[in-house]
């Protein structure tokens, strides 16, 4: 007996082939716009995060505080003067610099992730609202159909009734508001009784 997980799935039909086609055209469509709007800055700034990231680089920067501390101690011991001494405030310096230059890449880099962030969530918001709005008139559109089908025995069905009707993003956003407050005066509560404690 073959079980439901060995049955290859259908071929999908010229349709949904349709439907899947322009969904992944309109994904690559909002990562194309994405990317014309990328200054020419951002897009230097962006690829020396790229390299930055890299572990690579962290060789790099091990392989140039050792040569810089091994060229500084081996100078001297040569009778040469070294350019930069114990405890290497050249190299202090160079190092802070770097550090302050690579937070501020990575920080601009993130900043441009978290406005597309924010963007795919408002879209899967609306996405989410727009397929709740069509879940209910489906669900109206069944119980009309049950209603109107002579062989189907006509009842109430309270819970459909519910669910035939939209839910109200105000109303989702008010209640999600109200159980944060909820929980913040909760939290707040019991740290008050445990320093009276």
């Amino acid at each position: 007996m073959r079980s439901k997980l060995d049955i290859p799935p259908a071929a999908p039909t010229d349709s949904e082939r349709d439907q899947i086609s322009q969904n992944i055209d309109a994904v690559h469509e909002f990562y194309a716009r994405e990317d014309q709007k990328i200054s020419p800055p951002q897009r230097l700034l962006e690829r020396i995060s790229h390299l930055v990231g890299k572990p690579a680089f962290l060789g790099v920067i091990l392989l140039f505080v050792a040569l810089w501390i091994f060229v500084n101690t081996l100078l001297p011991r040569l009778g040469l003067a070294g350019f930069d001494r114990a405890p290497f405030p050249w190299l202090q310096g160079i190092v802070g610099l770097w550090a302050l230059l690579t937070t501020t890449v990575v920080l601009t880099k993130q900043n441009r992730m978290d406005k597309l962030e924010e963007q795919r969530a408002h879209l899967d918001l609306k996405v989410t609202l727009l397929t709740e709005h069509k879940a209910a008139k489906l669900i109206d559109l069944l119980e009309e159909l049950r209603r109107d089908l002579p062989n189907v025995r006509d009842r109430h069905d309270p819970s459909a009734a519910s669910l035939q009707q939209p839910m109200n993003p105000d109303l989702v956003l008010a209640a999600l508001d109200e159980a944060k407050h909820g929980d913040e005066r909760t939290n707040a509560t019991a740290d008050d009784t445990s320093l009276i404690e």
